[in-house]
C-alpha cells in the first residue's frame, strides 16, 4: 500500500483589483452638472434682482413726483419721457441735503485717514518692534473687537459733554476712530506679519531705521490691505446712522440723518429724498470700485504661500 501525500488547500484567489475611478457622488455629479450654462444664467438672474432696488431708486430719482405717485418705476420703460433730471436740481439747491453731504465727507475722510495711519503704524509695532507686554497688549487689542459700539455710547456722551465734543465733528470722527482701530491693528498686524523677515534685516544692514524701513518697505508691501482697511472704515463710517445720530451736530447732520430727518418731517418730498438716497448710496459704490483691485488682493492675501 503507497502513502498517499495529504491534498493541500488551494491559495484563496487574491481579490481583483477594482478597475476605472470610483463613481463620484450624487452630490458631486449635480455640481459638475450646474456648472455650466445653467449656473450662470443664475447667477445673472440673481445679480439682476439684487440690483433692482438700485435701479429702481435711480429711475424714481428721474421722475417727477407726480408720476412717482400715480404708478410705479418701471413705467419708465414704456414712457421714458418721464425721466427728467429736476429732481437733481432741486437737491443741489437744498442746503440741508448739501450740508450734510459736507457734514458726511468732513466726517468720513478724518475718520479713515486716520484709522489707516494709526492702525498701520501699530500694527508694524506689533508685527516686528519687541516692547514689554507686546502679546498682551495685542490680545488687549483683539478683546475690544468684540465690544458693542452701544456699550460706549452713555459714558462717551457724558465724557464729551464734559469737555465739550458733544454735537461736534470733531467728536464723532473720535468715536469712529477709537472703534476703528482694534480692528485696524488686527488686520494689518496680522498681514505685516507674513513680510519676509530677511526682507527687513537685508533693509536694516542697508542703514534704514525704523520709520524708514516703515515708509519704504512696509508700507508698499502692505498696500491691499491697507486699501481694504481703507474701503471698510469708509464704507462704515459713510453709512453709519447710530454715532450720527447721538454725536453729529443736529444743525449740520450726516447725510443719513438728514434723510432721516426729510421722511419724519416732510414724507411727500420724494423729489429730494430719492435723487439724495442715490447720491449717498452711489458715492461709497464709487470708492468702492475705484480700488477693487486693491480690495481683492488684500482679502486674498495670505491664501496662497
Amino acid at each position: 500500500m503507497s502513502d498517499a501525500l495529504p491534498a493541500t488547500a488551494a491559495p484563496a484567489a487574491a481579490p481583483a483589483p477594482r478597475s476605472g475611478k470610483a463613481r463620484p457622488s450624487l452630490a458631486a455629479r449635480v455640481a459638475a452638472r450646474a456648472g455650466g450654462g445653467a449656473l450662470r444664467v443664475f447667477l445673472i438672474l440673481v445679480a439682476l434682482f439684487w440690483l433692482m432696488p438700485t435701479v429702481g431708486l435711480l429711475l424714481s430719482s428721474l421722475r417727477d413726483p407726480a408720476d412717482i405717485a400715480a404708478d410705479g418705476w418701471w413705467t419708465v420703460f414704456t414712457e421714458p419721457a418721464q425721466l427728467t433730471a429736476a429732481n437733481y436740481s432741486a437737491l443741489l439747491s437744498d442746503d440741508t441735503v448739501t450740508g450734510s453731504l459736507l457734514s458726511t465727507v468732513a466726517i468720513t475722510v478724518p475718520s479713515t485717514v486716520l484709522v489707516v495711519v494709526i492702525g498701520a503704524l501699530a500694527g508694524y509695532a506689533f508685527a516686528w518692534i519687541d516692547f514689554p507686554g507686546r502679546d498682551w497688549w495685542f490680545l488687549l487689542v483683539v478683546g475690544l473687537l468684540v465690544v458693542p459700539v452701544q456699550v460706549a455710547l452713555v459714558p462717551v456722551s457724558e465724557l464729551f459733554g464734559a469737555v465739550g465734543l458733544f454735537e461736534t465733528t470733531a467728536g464723532v470722527v473720535l468715536f469712529h476712530v477709537a472703534f476703528g482701530l482694534p480692528f485696524a491693528i488686527f488686520l494689518l498686524r496680522n498681514f505685516f506679519a507674513e513680510i519676509p523677515r530677511e526682507l527687513l534685516e537685508a533693509a536694516r544692514l542697508d542703514g534704514a531705521g525704523e520709520i524708514r524701513l516703515f515708509a519704504r518697505v512696509v508700507m508698499p508691501l502692505g498696500g491691499p490691505a491697507i486699501a481694504s482697511l481703507g474701503i471698510f472704515q469708509f464704507l462704515w463710517v459713510w453709512n453709519d446712522m447710530l454715532i450720527a445720530l447721538i454725536f453729529a451736530d443736529s444743525e449740520s447732520p450726516p447725510i443719513t440723518v438728514a434723510l432721516q430727518q426729510q421722511v419724519r418731517q416732510f414724507g411727500n418730498n420724494v423729489d429730494v429724498l430719492a435723487p439724495g438716497a442715490f447720491v449717498s448710496m452711489v458715492i461709497p459704490l464709487a470708492v468702492f470700485f475705484a480700488f477693487q483691485r486693491h480690495f481683492v488682493n488684500g482679502v486674498m492675501a495670505g491664501a496662497v504661500k
